[in-house]
Parts: structure tokens; C-alpha cells; sequence
């Protein structure tokens, strides 16, 4: 029997706020233990909660983003349960009536263009972390991430694939990160995932007996651990056996899920309306200021790269991945006006540098305006295509400008017919065999030649005269 795979995904993003969501204590990343803490996040006897107004602003951009309705009313619970990172012993979400739902999102995988629908958006407090000793069966609670602003958007079961899954997650990452109200990171924590996933046979309605999966820090990872959880249940029904519903971990190391407790139900929480949190009510002229407010979003940048750049879809698509990707490629198509060579450049040298350097693109050694000036340098025929590549290398390690580079490394390029002519004369005459054989027919051997004339010249023969004038004393 064929089966397919319905998939529901729920993504937990830290806001970008200064301040924890119901007190005043800071959010910052990486401080000592415990010392982002007070009464209230910890949840002390005789506290009260303030909301954070930052964080409503917030999660009503990323609502208005992903098509969502913002409610008239929406209202606070307090989400029931004992884990030693949960200082109060519940944790204050929304349940009945959240903020924002009914929105959607458009993904595309292998060409095919899909609508996930969004269930619904709502805030809530992050818990705290737990630091598991490696050498004693103790664990410390780090109480500093307590209280940071989440936002939860919750997908309808409309994923199918592990690639949608990916496709889905990406997309959702960057519209937080358009909208700046994320960072995205998902190896801090700031942006993470869990996965319901079931399969059913293919042709029909009914929902599957579904796992959660947990523990994922990657895109790869959320990826992976599908394909293997699809597979599993699918060789469980194959054996005639019964899936239980159950939370699954992703473990990496070795590629599997295990299984770590049975699913608890939403009534196993105990929602009910926080009683110190009143009722959030949100009127039309908050919503329209913020919706005004809305940068370009993905989609919206992607159309219009392709009209105003005249650039493939698949270049768009990796530029839109970062909105200060985009902002790069357009500040040095600006300063040299041939898109696709800058797109081509951006796509190539600059995010292969990041990546080696493992660097973000606002931290990239080499500025649009240099990245333009080297191209010029290529374009009025200073330096070769090859060259440039040297020249690039210099350019990200020493911080110096492309002209400096060329003329410290004598670098620029030999355009001088008489001189050309002279070394492919010499390398003709060096390989008389295989001249003969290029006369005989085989013409591959002209690449033979070509290289043979770079490398007397050390790459700085232009490579267009190069081929006219090879081509000429070859067929002599």
C-alpha cells in the first residue's frame, strides 16, 4: 500500500524585544546564569505580571505578514505543569482565544507552488534551561531565558513532505527576520520547531495516529528526522502492528527518533484564564498603523528582483533568502549595473566566503562598492575572470581595494597583440604533436592550448584575444 504523510508543524520564535515579556529584566543572549531574573519571572509569591506592549507590536507584524486575523479580544491562560526549568509551575500562554489565526503562507518545492495554512499565532513566556552536568547525574536550571517574549505559529496539517517541511520552516524564518523581529538562530534556540507527524493511505481523509517531534536544531535536522519517522511508521503498520501516540526525540548522531514520553493531551494542562492578566483588546487603528508599517516582504522582493533585474527565478530565490542579502546584491548592482554578473558573483564567491569563514553577510570583508569596483576591473578588461578570483582572495583577507591588489601584485592583464602572439607561437611550436592531432580532427585539444597560454602568461592574457589568436595559427 502507498501512503503519504500529513505533517503539522509548530515553531516557537523568540520576539526581539529588550525586555522580557511580563517584567523588566533584559533578554540578552549568553549572560552568566541567573542574572536576568527577578520576582517576577522567577514567580514569586504576591508578583504581578505586565505585558509588554514591544511584544503585542511584534506578534501583530508577523500575523498581518502571514495573512492572519487579528482577534478584537484575545486572552492569557496559564498552561499547567512541573518541569524543574518552570519556576511558577505553569507557564502564561494563550489557549481558548489567541491573538491572531486563520493566516497562510506559499511555499515552493521541485516547481510546485503550495498554500500551508496557518492555525493560529499566540504569545507566550519561554521557560528556563537545563545544564546537564557530563561527569555526575546532576543537572542545574539556568533561569535567564524565563519570561522571553515567544510567539507560537502553529501550521494546519496541510505538510507533506520533508522537503515542504524545510521549504515551510524557511520561509517562516525569513519573514521573522524581514520583519526584524526574530533573529532566527536556531542553534541559540531563538527559533525552533516541533513536528506532529502521521501517514495515512494515499486517497484518504482520515488523520493517522501521530508522533511529536522534538529536539530538532536545523532545517536538515527537521528534515531528516521526518524521513526517518515516515519510514518507521510505515514499517510498523507494514508489520501489522499498532502506532501509539507518543513524543519523540531526534537523535542526529545516529539518525533515528526515540521515544520519549506518551503524548499529553491539552486538558492534561488544566488551561485556565490568567487571573492577573486582563483581557487583550486590540482595536482596528493599531492594527492599520502597524500594517502600514510592514517592510517588502519575501515574496514581495523575490517579483520584484525578477521584473526590475530581469534575473531567473532561482537567483531571486537565494538572494530573498536575507533581507541583507538582497540589500547587498542591489547595492552593488547600483555601482555596476549588470545584474546577473553581480547576481552570479554574490551567489558564488560571496556566499562561498561567508560560509568559509562562517560569517553573516553584514560581517562580509568585502563591501558592495569594492565587490563593484573589481568587477569593473573585469569588465573594461583590466584584469581576466581568473584574476579577479586571486584578486578576491586578497581582497577578503587583507581588506585592501581590487586597483591597490592588481598593481602591488602586477597583476593586470597582458592585452598587447604582438605579446600574446609571441607566447602562442611559442607554445605551438612546443607541442608540435598536438597540433598535429587538432589538425587531424581532434578540435578538444584546443582547450589544451588555451591552458598551455595562461600558464606562460600567469593568467593575465586575456582570454578572448587568447582564443582568436590560437585559433588563427592553429588552422594555419
Amino acid at each position: 500500500m502507498e501512503y503519504e504523510a500529513v505533517i503539522g508543524l509548530e515553531v516557537h520564535a523568540q520576539l526581539l524585544t529588550k525586555t522580557k515579556i511580563f517584567c523588566s529584566c533584559s533578554t540578552e543572549f549568553g549572560a552568566p546564569p541567573n542574572t536576568h531574573t527577578c520576582p517576577v519571572c522567577l514567580g514569586m509569591p504576591g508578583v504581578l505580571p505586565v505585558l509588554n506592549r514591544k511584544v503585542v507590536d511584534y506578534t501583530i507584524r508577523m500575523a498581518l505578514a502571514i495573512n492572519c486575523t487579528i482577534a478584537r479580544e484575545s486572552r492569557f491562560a496559564r498552561k499547567n505543569y512541573f518541569y524543574p526549568d518552570l519556576p511558577k509551575g505553569y507557564q502564561i500562554s494563550q489557549y481558548e482565544l489567541p491573538i491572531a489565526e486563520h493566516g497562510h503562507v506559499f511555499i515552493e518545492v521541485n516547481g510546485k507552488r503550495r498554500r500551508i495554512g496557518i492555525t493560529r499565532i499566540h504569545m507566550e513566556e519561554d521557560a528556563g534551561k537545563l545544564i546537564h552536568d557530563p561527569h555526575r547525574p546532576v543537572s542545574a536550571v539556568d533561569f535567564n531565558r524565563t519570561g522571553v517574549p515567544l510567539i507560537e505559529i502553529v501550521s494546519e496539517p496541510d505538510i507533506r513532505t520533508p522537503e515542504e517541511a524545510g521549504a515551510y520552516l524557511r520561509q517562516l524564518r525569513a519573514i521573522l527576520q524581514y520583519l526584524e523581529i526574530c533573529d532566527g538562530n536556531m542553534e541559540e534556540g531563538s527559533f525552533r520547531c516541533d513536528a506532529n507527524v502521521s501517514i495515512r493511505p494515499v486517497g484518504t481523509d482520515t488523520f493517522g495516529t501521530r508522533a511529536e517531534l522534538k529536539n530538532m536544531n536545523s532545517f536538515k535536522h527537521v528534515e531528516n528526522a521526518l524521513i526517518y519517522e515516515i519510514e518507521r511508521q510505515e514499517g510498523v503498520v507494514e508489520d501489522g502492528r499498532k502506532l501509539v501516540q507518543e513524543t519523540r526525540l531526534w537523535d542526529e548522531a545516529k539518525g533515528v527518533t526515540v521515544s520519549m514520553r506518551g503524548k499529553e493531551e491539552a486538558h492534561d494542562y488544566r488551561y485556565f484564564p490568567d487571573p492577573d492578566l486582563l483581557p487583550l483588546v486590540i482595536d482596528e487603528g493599531w492594527t492599520e498603523e502597524i500594517r502600514s508599517s510592514l517592510p517588502e516582504l519575501p515574496d514581495e522582493k523575490r517579483a520584484r528582483l525578477i521584473e526590475a533585474y530581469d534575473i531567473p527565478l532561482y537567483d531571486a530565490q537565494v538572494l530573498i533568502s536575507s533581507r541583507l542579502l538582497a540589500d547587498y546584491f542591489e547595492a552593488c548592482a547600483e555601482h555596476f549595473p549588470e545584474p546577473k554578473i553581480v547576481s552570479n558573483w554574490v551567489m558564488g564567491s560571496i556566499l562561498g566566503m561567508l560560509k568559509a569563514e562562517n560569517k553573516t553577510i553584514e560581517e562580509s570583508p568585502v563591501s558592495p562598492e569594492r565587490l563593484a569596483e573589481l568587477l569593473r576591473l573585469i569588465d573594461s578588461g583590466v584584469i581576466s575572470g581568473k584574476i579577479a578570483k586571486t584578486v578576491f582572495d586578497e581582497m577578503v583577507s587583507s581588506g585592501k581595494p581590487p586597483e591597490t591588489i592588481v598593481q602591488e601584485k602586477g597583476l593586470v592583464q597582458v592585452t598587447d597583440t604582438d605579446a600574446i602572439t609571441d607566447v602562442v607561437k611559442q607554445v605551438v611550436s612546443n607541442h608540435e604533436k598536438e597540433v598535429s592531432d587538432y589538425r587531424a580532427g581532434k578540435t578538444k585539444l584546443f582547450g589544451f592550448f588555451v591552458g598551455q597560454v595562461m600558464k606562460a602568461t600567469r593568467g593575465k592574457a586575456n582570454p578572448k584575444m587568447v582564443n582568436e589568436i590560437l585559433k588563427k595559427e592553429l588552422e594555419q
